[in-house]
């Protein structure tokens, strides 16, 4: 019966083991879950704040093109203007600058 009760011990202790086991990994991943969404969060953050950054420069580039283009087309228009004052025939301007012209668009 010594032997019995020494084997009986023996398993519950293994028993025992397996499931402190099992609830140590379960708690750990429970643990880890928030830090992982932190970092998840932090890398989030990150990538918006660059994508912010990086779209007010592109918009900063656009105002700058377009302040461009419509001081390129005003001085090819006066350019015309000003080949057809001293009697020469100017290449007619092309439509699309002529419609971004009236509209800026």
């Amino acid at each position: 019966m010594n032997a019995f009760v020494t084997t009986a011990g023996a398993i519950a202790a293994v028993i025992a083991a397996v499931v402190a086991g099992w609830f140590s990994v379960r708690g750990s991943r429970a643990a880890a879950a928030p830090q992982q969404r932190q970092v998840d969060l932090s890398v989030l953050q990150a990538s918006v704040e660059r994508l912010e950054k990086e779209c007010g420069e592109m918009r900063q580039q656009i105002v700058r093109l377009r302040t461009f283009l419509w001081v390129a087309v005003g001085w090819a228009k006066r350019r015309g203007d000003q080949v057809e004052r001293l009697g020469g025939t100017p290449e007619p301007t092309p439509g699309e600058i002529e419609e971004f012209y009236r509209t800026g668009v």
